[in-house]
């Protein structure tokens, strides 16, 4: 079994939370809105990251980041996109992620699960903060049980101000 961080909309803020559970995973997969060159290069300093760009991602060291991203991961097809709107219809993947709304959603819809981990940056509103572990089977055994991909939903705890 192979597992994958996923996360979105961390906004110059990497919680050592979110660290410390990336760093138990094969790799990262980053739904955008990282909004500065430094938080990639931590997530890149302890694990392998797939990045798409976010609208907040500007500037020169964001230009090399690609808007979406049409990947395999040990056998799994993985379309990402920080907006969900701009992800095609043909998109042909087994799941496709996204970002942008900071809140957290897994929805499966045919053969299709779409996840937006959530943001696990800065706190807005009320809004929870959350990541995802994506959890791909080997392909054999994924024929025999009927599952290959599992989605575990990650809440991180927030500070509670009394004031």
């Amino acid at each position: 079994m192979h597992r994958i961080a996923v996360i979105s909309d961390t906004h110059n803020l990497l919680r050592p939370e979110v660290l410390e559970i990336a760093g138990s995973c094969e790799s990262i997969l980053h739904a955008g809105d990282i909004s500065s060159p430094e938080i990639l290069d931590r997530l890149r300093e302890i694990r392998e990251v797939s990045v798409v760009r976010g609208n907040n991602d500007r500037g020169s060291w964001a230009q090399e980041i690609p808007d979406h991203l049409n990947i395999n991961l040990f056998g799994c097809r993985i379309y990402m996109a920080h907006i969900k709107r701009k992800i095609p219809a043909d998109h042909g993947a087994d799941l496709v992620i996204s970002g942008h709304s900071h809140r957290y959603s897994c929805v499966q819809d045919g053969d299709t699960i779409y996840l937006n981990p959530g943001s696990c940056g800065p706190r807005r509103f009320n809004q929870d903060i959350t990541m995802a572990i994506l959890t791909i089977g080997e392909e054999k055994k994924a024929q025999e049980s009927g599952t290959r991909i599992s989605i575990e939903r990650i809440d991180i705890p927030h500070e509670v101000s009394n004031i």
